[in-house]
């Protein structure tokens, strides 16, 4: 699986800022954006000297494309349509949500999820390629059809797919959005689907208070360290500047769990340690940052890129990157 992204010399150009007390900081990777930034639930990864940028923005999962990591544009979309399956499966969808982007036994997988809103009639697709780069010859996107499903008559939902690699090689599949919160799924490395007659495993979930929903959603596992790390996203997102989404991590030592946040706190039980946060809410510009995936350099040093509402623009949401710094106890910090 690559997320290994070749990153230090984007990112690694320090700029001098203003810091406490007058003092001069390394500005972080969010400083240096520019381009075409309206991305939502952002999925990254490189093919050669270009840096790509899968989310929801465009129906049909949009493309933004960078060469530096600080300037991006639009590249277009997977899909030109809905997948056939997709639309038989799940009447009323307008559009793919949510992809997931990895490099794996060969070729690039692109999970997409398609859903109405707050349904959990819901599926996970995965379309294959051997390259990213609509010039190369054998460019070319493959669907192979339904992956997960969810009904109404189950306690999930299957939508936010996040492939995964164990420290023993194992494919795995985490999803879920709300109702009972984060699966993960073992997979059949040759196919990318999950076994026929396997059950998911339950890692993440928040208990409902009364009259209101259990917000969860958007599950990532980064391996570090001889831990997993799990980040989720809680509450509420695609509200705009009022969107109320913020990000928690939690670890374990299996990455079927049980995953606990910094103090213990079980994720089983809504835990977990904030990971990113939109404070001071009469200053602060971007709002709701979540939907977080990470990657990491060949240096060791990861990155975090998630999407936020930008305050001064309408509250359109924008591409985030984080620089990662791992804290003498273990724990993810972004800066």
């Amino acid at each position: 699986m690559r997320r290994t992204l070749l990153l230090a010399a984007a990112l690694g150009l320090a700029v001098p800022a203003s810091g406490a007390a007058g003092q001069q900081v390394a500005a972080g990777p969010n400083d240096r954006l520019s381009g075409d930034l309206t991305a939502h639930d952002p999925a990254i990864i490189r093919e050669g000297d270009t840096y790509y940028v899968f989310s929801t923005i465009g129906k049909y999962v949009g493309i933004k494309t960078s060469r530096d990591l600080a300037q991006w544009k639009d590249a277009g979309a997977v899909f030109a349509e809905i997948p056939a399956w997709a639309r038989q499966a799940i009447p009323g969808a307008e559009g793919l949500w949510a992809p997931d982007i990895s490099y794996v036994n060969g070729e690039y997988r692109l999970y997409y999820s398609v859903s109405t809103f707050g349904s959990n009639r819901s599926a996970i697709g995965l379309a294959t390629s051997p390259t990213l780069d609509p010039k190369a010859p054998d460019y070319g996107w493959k669907d192979h059809g339904l992956v997960v499903m969810s009904t109404a008559e189950d306690d999930f939902n299957a939508i936010d797919p996040n492939l995964v690699v164990d420290a023993e090689g194992r494919q795995w599949l985490a999803l879920g959005s709300f109702w009972s919160g984060i699966k993960l799924f073992a997979l059949d490395p040759a196919t990318g689907k999950p076994a026929p007659g396997s059950e998911p495993y339950s890692i993440a979930r928040r208990i409902a208070p009364a009259g209101g929903p259990a917000a969860i959603e958007a599950p990532f596992i980064i391996g570090h360290g001889g831990w997993y790390y799990l980040l989720v996203s809680y509450d509420y997102c695609c509200k705009g500047a009022n969107s109320t989404y913020y990000t928690v991590v939690s670890r374990a030592r299996k990455i079927t769990g049980p995953y606990l946040g910094k103090d213990g706190s079980e994720m089983m039980a809504g835990g977990g340690t904030i990971f990113l946060r939109a404070d001071l809410q009469e200053q602060q510009r971007f709002r709701g940052p979540g939907h977080a995936g990470a990657f990491t350099d060949t240096d060791g040093t990861t990155y975090v890129a998630y999407h936020a509402y930008d305050r001064q623009r309408n509250g359109a949401p924008t591409l985030r990157i984080a620089r990662v710094r791992w804290s003498a106890d273990g724990w993810p910090v972004a800066e």
